[in-house]
């Protein structure tokens, strides 16, 4: 007889660090686009893996001295190694009970609303622009986006490829709570994971959404040190509230096209990878953005910045390089502090001077 306690138990066996246990009725409600309930309609319980982020491979990021271990490691390292044969190893002891496990790994953003903004019909990356306006002008884009979905069956009204809000499903399986800074906090890691998720007909005994002491101090300190200003503040008003079947979620509007520019090329005072004369010469204003000349962010204004500042931008497998990580950082820091869910995790915490920002 399969039980939750043996998935959990397996799960933890092949190597995630933590898993909890959902109905899909929690995602009632939700929109029809990100509703998991349309990948199997029969699906009764959704499951939650974390896998916890070595805080090591924020230490080049926050020293200023490395910046591929958190893409490589964290993002390509967990997503298409780690995560996958977890979910593999725990869905055949679920189909050698007879049920049926449909595995999700993280795909990145794929989907038929836009991963930016979550407006209808999806759009290109940038990095996907410029590689199919100048190496590929007859072939489809490999990564992130599908460009002509349709729906497969009449009675099924979502087209592929449905992506879902990890980090609500992550909620709706018990394992933490967003942040202001829309990240998944858990008590375990804070900031620090990524989720992948297992859909089953199987019915299972289900964890209760969390519900201990607040894990996001609503301390601001993800506002503050956000290079690109993409995160609005505490008493602005603009936020994203979710009743997740009675659970309220709350977290800041983040100005997501902005976030987008700063987290891969940060901006002249945290990119040290773009010469200091490109800055300021600012070509044909293509740098506005991350100048502040301009306050517009969306898709042509992103475009601009990535098509000029492209040369300078390496990246490894396939995973955009995180130059910033400025939110992720200042998070730790403050939950390591006395009364965060990370303190006394470590015996040395993450920040021991003050944050670096180049003099230019």
């Amino acid at each position: 007889m399969l039980t939750s306690e043996m998935i959990k138990q397996a799960a933890l066996d092949a190597g995630a660090d933590a898993c909890g246990i959902g109905p899909m009725s929690r995602f009632d409600g939700a929109p029809d686009e990100m509703n998991p309930q349309f990948l199997f309609p029969e699906a009764k319980s959704v499951i939650g893996f974390v896998f916890r982020i070595p805080r090591g491979v924020q230490r080049g990021i926050e020293e200023g001295t490395q910046f591929y271990q958190y893409p490589s490691m964290a993002y390509g390292g967990i997503n298409e190694i780690f995560a996958p044969a977890v979910l593999y190893r725990v869905g055949q002891i679920i189909e050698d009970e007879g049920y049926e496990a449909f595995v999700y790994r993280n795909t990145g953003a794929r989907g038929v609303v836009s991963d930016m903004d979550g407006s209808p019909g999806n759009t290109l990356s940038p990095e996907e622009q410029i590689e199919v306006n100048e190496h590929a002008k007859t072939a489809t884009a490999h990564h992130r986006s599908v460009q002509f979905t349709r729906p497969a069956r009449e009675e099924n009204s979502v087209a592929p490829d449905l992506q879902f809000q990890f980090r609500l499903a992550a909620v709706a399986c018990g394992l933490g709570e967003i942040g202001w800074s829309k990240m998944l906090l858990t008590p375990q890691f804070g900031p620090l994971q990524r989720v992948a998720f297992i859909f089953t007909d199987a019915e299972l005994e289900y964890d209760e959404m969390y519900s201990g002491k607040p894990l996001c101090r609503r301390c601001g300190a993800c506002v503050r040190e956000c290079p690109g200003g993409c995160i609005p503040s505490l008493n602005s008003g603009k936020k994203i509230t979710v009743n997740l079947d009675g659970k309220i979620c709350e977290w800041g509007d983040i100005d997501m096209w902005r976030c987008y520019a700063f987290y891969t090329h940060a901006g002249r005072y945290y990119n040290p990878f773009v010469p200091k004369e490109v800055w300021d010469k600012n070509e044909n204003g293509s740098l506005d953005l991350m100048e502040g000349v301009t306050d517009v962010a969306n898709e042509q204004e992103i475009m601009k910045v990535y098509t000029a500042l492209s040369k300078y931008f390496p990246s490894w497998v396939g995973y955009n390089m995180a130059k910033c990580g400025g939110c992720i950082r200042a998070c730790v820091s403050v939950l390591e502090k006395k009364g965060g869910c990370m303190e006394d995790r470590f015996k040395e915490p993450l920040r021991t001077k003050k944050a670096w920002k180049l003099d230019r």
